[in-house]
């Protein structure tokens, strides 16, 4: 680990609950493992993964007041479903408190929660690893998504039943997010 990410990790174990903490270290190793598996670069990986919850360290309220201090605009499927607000907000504090300049990697945290058409696959890494690290309580499904994870052929078929999954919830929950 670069002395970059060591510093990161200290500031985050400072900031985050412990819970939030532990589950940040998981994605951050669960993604390494992910870009070595895959031949994507491991520490970006890494990083995005460290740094993915890092907007998480305030309820939703004090998010969106951030997010207007900062000027960081939020879509209406952001409004309507909160729970993706810290995904932009984490950027944001990737770049401006953190000194993360790379765009791949502030992308990827900016998608972790949502995804997007024709992701990098540093995106598609910390997409999955987000919903696939071993902290993650067992629900139906989880063990084909981690299959997928990590196969080459499948991965996009991971990124799938992710999201259906995702959807599902948000319908249930009668909102639309993309």
């Amino acid at each position: 680990m670069t002395t970059e990410l060591t510093a990161i990790r200290k500031k985050l174990e400072k900031k985050l609950k412990e819970e939030r903490y532990i589950h940040t270290l998981g994605v951050m190793y669960t993604a390494a493992s992910m870009a070595m598996r895959h031949g994507a670069d491991v520490q970006k990986a890494m990083t995005a993964g460290l740094l993915h919850d890092c907007g998480k360290y305030c309820d939703v309220n004090e998010q969106i007041l951030l997010c207007r201090k900062h000027h960081i605009k939020l879509s209406d499927a952001e409004l309507e479903v909160p729970a993706l607000i810290h995904a932009r907000l984490g950027a944001y504090f990737a770049e401006y408190e953190y000194g993360i300049t790379d765009s791949e990697i502030l992308d990827a945290i900016t998608y972790h929660t949502t995804g997007r058409p024709a992701m990098t696959m540093i995106e598609k890494i910390v997409y999955l690893a987000d919903y696939i690290e071993p902290g993650r309580k067992k629900i139906p499904g989880l063990a084909e998504v981690r299959t997928a994870a990590f196969d080459d052929s499948r991965i996009n078929s991971g990124i799938l039943k992710k999201s259906r999954k995702k959807s599902r919830s948000y319908d249930r929950k009668n909102l639309s997010v993309l």
